[in-house]
């Protein structure tokens, strides 16, 4: 029996049984193992799937810029139109589904920050589950920072499908990463520490940890009111957790009250737009920028005025070691110490080290090592 048929058996048995406390941790356990044989299935295929998309044509699309929002959406949803309103980018639009087949990059610049945005193919239902081209799609969502979930004003039911699709594929949108710390060892057996009140017991956490080949190891669980399902993502091993955007699209084919009537049922943040009429697309530029929560880092070299026109744009929490990376593959072997004016330091000038946390607006001084210089 082949990886697909143990996890249609495995899903027909949940099926048929019956959902209440008494087999909640049955079930919890029959979840881990298709989450097992899922991660098996795609380390089996990863060469043709994961990151790339498969190596097809148009899906190895080099990241580019300080980040990567990629275009999650339906066929004939604007993504094209859209991409083209927010970069210089000639992605082909047409009036008729799935016109685009590949990736097409386009960079946004805005604030400073240089933004690549991937225009990807139209997913249907059962995308995760390679109807189409949407396990391709799908996986490139994994390495982008945010992930624009484009909606038609006419059919915003697409918004759970699409966030279901990309959760079946290891995305978790909205989502952080439980707070559990986990140390596989090579003796010992499982100790499990839980720190903070939990939905689950210590006898289901051992077993998933065997369930995933975990027979050594220590587990320490602080996420209060941690859950099955949020278990087994940690045990898997594969899941990426990024913030997505809403993007209502076509509000130019209806009047302010349809707009409003839709947006009421909304529980996320979104942003309302026209792609034709370009309509609120400097709004949706300002969210995108928030949502990627950059911030400015000014540097000034040894000896020299700081350069406070073109910062560098990094993550938040970012560290004195990430920039340096972001610089020069060599600088981290080179460094000798940095200097900070700024929020992050006591005083201005002061000297830290590569694991230091830089704050908006930091101005840093990078000093290398006399026999690097």
């Amino acid at each position: 029996m082949g990886i697909p048929e143990k996890i249609k058996a495995i899903q027909d048995e949940i099926h048929k049984t019956q959902i209440n406390k008494a087999t909640e941790f049955h079930i919890g356990l029959l979840k881990a193992k298709i989450a097992k044989l899922k991660r098996e299935q795609e380390e089996n295929t990863h060469g043709r799937t994961v990151s790339t998309g498969g190596g097809s044509a148009g899906f190895d699309v080099r990241k580019a810029g300080d980040g990567t929002v990629v275009l999650i959406g339906f066929p004939s949803v604007g993504k094209s139109t859209l991409l083209n309103a927010l970069t210089n980018a000639k992605s082909k639009t047409g009036a008729y589904s799935f016109t685009t087949l590949t990736a097409v990059p386009g960079m946004l610049d805005y604030n400073g920050a240089r933004i690549q945005i991937l225009d990807l193919p139209g997913i249907i239902e059962g995308a995760a589950a390679g109807k189409g081209l949407g396990k391709r799609v799908l996986s490139v969502a994994r390495n982008a920072n945010l992930v624009l979930i484009v909606l038609d004003i006419f059919q915003i039911n697409h918004l759970e499908v699409i966030k279901k699709e990309l959760s079946e594929i290891g995305v978790k949108v909205d989502e952080k990463p439980p707070d559990i710390t986990l140390e596989k060892t090579s003796t010992g057996g499982i100790s499990v520490n839980i720190q903070a009140s939990v939905q689950v017991d210590e006898n289901f956490i051992r077993n998933v940890m065997r369930i995933n080949g975990i027979h050594n190891g220590r587990i320490t669980i602080r996420e209060k009111g941690l859950t099955i399902d949020q278990l087994i993502d940690v045990m898997s091993g594969n899941r990426v957790y990024i913030p997505s955007l809403v993007v209502l699209n076509k509000i130019d084919l209806v009047d302010p009250e349809y707009v409003k009537s839709v947006t009421s049922k909304l529980k996320v943040p979104y942003v309302a737009v026209s792609a034709d009429t370009n309509k609120n697309i400097e709004a949706l530029k300002q969210e995108i920028y928030n949502k990627l929560d950059f911030v400015r880092i000014y540097m000034k070299p040894k000896g020299q005025e700081a350069d406070l026109v073109e910062p560098l744009i990094m993550p938040r929490d970012s560290t004195v070691q990430n920039i340096c990376n972001k610089i020069h593959r060599n600088l981290v072997r080179d460094f000798k110490f940095a200097q900070i004016w700024g929020k992050s330091v006591k005083y201005g000038g002061q000297k830290v080290g590569l694991e230091h946390r830089i704050i908006d607006e930091d101005i840093l001084t990078i000093v290398k090592k006399i026999n690097a210089l």
